[in-house]
């Protein structure tokens, strides 16, 4: 067994085939194969469990696979690790966000850690708060951005910035031009919601439930603009952080949730019990050095 048995078991594991590992490694998918069943053989060992249609791992693939993972992970950051020994600073970290998050908070701190650290690249990825999760999880990011509280046998945390979520409708709506609102008063109305992948409408539709009532659905959309475009042509209302609220047109109104009010906090977060590099620490330890600066 070497290491590159190891990056070709990790990458069928994650692309949950032999032919799309095959492809993302540009490697012929009977080498793949091979490699597969000559690691089972030398583990005396069955990783892949073949009854099913798709790929699924074992009880001893998934052990495996925790360990494989973290192997390749700590090879492919050597090369980083050794320049930063040497005084070098370089890196590359991937952050997942929501789209529905205060950017400029982020951005503003990026900016200040990047005149730190300018060979330091970064690629933003935006999602959902459980799709960031998952990506943490198998290691396609380094941290995330979402809302807290999560899992923490799986993550560690710590707050970012708390926000105010606000009622939007139509300018012509009947609730336009109210100051505040009881969450009940929104029971007989459509609600145009994120899709479950977001927290957000975990914590829409709870709140309603505590209030009193199930939110009728109209739509689940991934994209706040989608959101106002909807909301504009009158076809539901919505919830929506103050800080996106802000960015939206003046065909639409916002007013203040009481009864319960509604708020949501996001964090930074990151996999627990995992080697972490020096560009990942060096980015944690200076956001929450700046974030308590504040």
């Amino acid at each position: 067994m070497d290491i590159q048995h190891m990056v070709y078991f990790v990458e069928v594991v994650k692309q949950g085939s032999m032919t799309k590992a095959s492809e993302k490694l540009f490697i012929a998918q009977p080498t793949i194969s091979k490699t597969i069943k000559n690691l089972e053989d030398e583990l005396q060992l069955i990783l892949f469990d073949r009854s099913k249609k798709s790929l699924k791992l074992t009880d001893a693939g998934k052990i495996f696979f925790e360990q494989c993972n973290e192997i390749v992970n700590l090879y492919k950051d050597l090369p980083v690790v050794m320049d930063n020994l040497l005084g070098v600073k370089t890196g590359h970290l991937k952050i997942g966000l929501s789209p529905i998050m205060n950017v400029k908070k982020l951005i503003k701190i990026l900016a200040d850690f990047h005149n730190c650290y300018p060979n330091i690249t970064y690629e933003l990825i935006e999602n959902g708060g459980k799709t960031i999760e998952q990506s943490i999880q198998i290691d396609e990011l380094d941290v995330g951005i979402t809302a807290l509280p999560v899992d923490d046998r799986l993550f560690q945390s710590f707050p970012f910035y708390e926000e105010e979520l606000k009622l939007v409708v139509n300018k012509n709506h009947p609730l336009a031009d109210k100051e505040k609102v009881s969450l009940i008063q929104l029971e007989n109305e459509g609600f145009i919601l994120f899709n479950e992948n977001f927290y957000l409408n975990d914590i829409i539709t709870d709140s309603c439930k505590r209030a009193g009532f199930i939110p009728h659905i109209v739509s689940k959309i991934s994209q706040w603009n989608s959101i106002e475009q909807m909301i504009i042509a009158q076809i539901g209302i919505g919830i929506l952080p103050k800080s996106i609220i802000e960015m939206l047109s003046d065909d639409v109104r916002n007013v203040s949730i009481e009864s319960p009010s509604i708020v949501w906090q996001l964090g930074v977060i990151w996999k627990n019990n995992k080697y972490m590099n020096f560009v990942t620490k060096e980015w944690l330890h200076f956001m929450q050095k700046q974030l308590d600066s504040k």
